[in-house]
C-alpha cells in the first residue's frame, strides 16, 4: 500500500488484508497496556479541512496506540482563512517532518489530487473528502458486520473471511453521503449484497448503474432477512435551506424511512443496526433504535481505532511484525 485514498478500487485481497491487521490490532488493545511500539519516532499529520469528531479523534488514538508523533492542523483559525492553499499548507506540515497526511477536505478528490500531484512525497490517508470517499469508515463498518456475520460480534471474525451472502441496506441521504459510496464500493467486493433505501430526491442522478439494488420504500425492505441495516444522517449542512425541497418535513421524513421501533422489531433476531455517526436522533433514527441493544454503534466507534491503527501500520511499518 502506498495511499489510502478511497475503496472504488480496493481489491479483495487488500481489503482482506486491512481488515485482518484490524483484527490483529484489536487483539492487542485487549491487553492492560495497550500501546504498540511498532511506530515509535515516526510523525504523522491530520489534516482536517473540515470539521471532524470521531474520525478525527479516531485516527490520533490509533496513531498514539502505535506509538507515533501527531502534528494536529484545523484549518479553523489557520493561515487558511488568509488564503494559504492545500499545496502549501501539506508542504509545511511535511517540511514539519510528518511521514504521512490524514487529510479531511471539504472538495472531492483533495487527498487524491494531494497524492498524485507530486506536491508531497509522504502516504495519504483520506478521512472524507466532500461528498466522495470516507474509506476508513467503509472499512470499520465492514469489520463490525463481519464480526457479527461469522461470531455474533463477540470475538474475532477468522483471518480471511469476507462478506459473502450478507444482506445490508444503507438507508436515507445517498445524495450527500460518502459513506453510502464508501460501503458499496466496499461490502460489494466483499461479497455482499446491499441495497440502498431512500427516498428519490436524495439518491443521485445515475445511481441506476451502481452495484446495488435500489429501494423506495423501506418497510417492503425490512422483510427481506436482513444482516445489517446502515442509516444515514440527513446532512442539513450540504442541503440549501436546511433540507427544503429534499423532503416536506422533518417529521414526513421520520415517518416514511426513519428506524423507529416498529421498524426495529421487524429485524430478525441477528440483525445490527448501525449508523456512522453524528446521529440526528428523532430523525433518521428514534433514541429507541439508537440505544437498543441491536445498535452497534459503540463498536463502529472502538473498530474505528483498529483499523486506523491496521492502515497506518501497512503503510509505514514497512514489514515490521505485531506481536498479537
Amino acid at each position: 500500500m502506498r495511499h489510502l485514498l478511497g475503496t472504488e478500487a480496493m481489491s479483495l485481497e487488500t481489503a482482506v488484508l486491512i481488515l485482518d491487521t484490524a483484527e490483529e490490532m484489536a487483539a492487542t488493545q485487549e491487553r492492560a497496556i495497550r500501546k504498540l511500539p511498532v511506530l515509535r519516532g515516526h510523525t504523522v499529520a491530520t489534516l482536517f479541512f473540515e470539521d471532524s469528531t470521531r474520525t478525527r479523534l479516531s485516527f490520533e488514538t490509533a496513531a498514539r496506540r502505535l506509538s507515533m508523533d501527531v502534528i494536529s492542523f484545523s484549518a479553523r483559525g489557520s493561515s487558511v482563512s488568509k488564503g494559504e492553499s492545500l499545496k502549501d499548507t501539506a508542504q509545511t506540515i511535511c517540511a514539519m517532518g510528518a511521514e504521512a497526511l490524514i487529510v479531511r477536505h471539504r472538495a472531492d478528490g483533495a487527498p487524491h489530487r494531494l497524492a498524485n500531484a507530486g506536491w508531497v512525497d509522504v502516504p495519504i490517508l483520506n478521512a472524507g473528502d466532500g461528498r466522495h470517499q470516507h474509506p476508513t469508515q467503509a472499512l470499520l463498518d465492514a469489520m463490525t458486520i463481519r464480526r457479527h456475520l461469522h461470531c455474533g460480534g463477540n470475538r474475532r471474525a477468522p483471518q480471511g473471511s469476507t462478506l459473502a451472502g450478507a444482506k445490508v441496506a444503507i438507508v436515507g441521504d445517498i445524495l450527500h453521503s460518502r459513506v453510502a459510496r464508501s460501503n458499496l464500493d466496499l461490502l460489494t467486493a466483499l461479497g455482499a449484497e446491499v441495497t440502498l433505501v431512500g427516498p428519490p430526491t436524495l439518491l443521485p442522478v445515475g445511481i441506476d448503474d451502481w452495484p446495488a439494488r435500489i429501494a423506495y420504500d423501506f418497510d417492503a425492505v425490512l422483510d427481506e432477512d436482513l444482516d445489517a441495516v446502515m442509516m444515514l444522517r440527513v446532512q442539513h449542512e450540504r442541503m440549501s435551506s436546511g433540507g427544503g425541497g429534499y423532503f416536506p418535513s422533518a417529521s414526513e421524513y421520520e415517518k416514511v424511512y426513519g428506524l423507529d421501533s416498529a421498524r426495529l422489531a421487524r429485524l430478525k433476531k441477528e440483525a445490527i443496526v448501525m449508523h456512522p455517526g453524528p446521529m440526528n436522533r428523532g430523525l433518521e433514527i428514534t433514541a429507541h433504535a439508537a440505544d437498543s441493544s441491536r445498535s452497534v454503534v459503540a463498536e463502529q466507534v472502538a473498530n474505528g481505532v483498529c483499523v486506523r491503527m491496521a492502515a497506518l501500520y501497512l503503510l509505514l511499518a514497512h514489514g515490521q511484525e505485531i506481536d498479537a
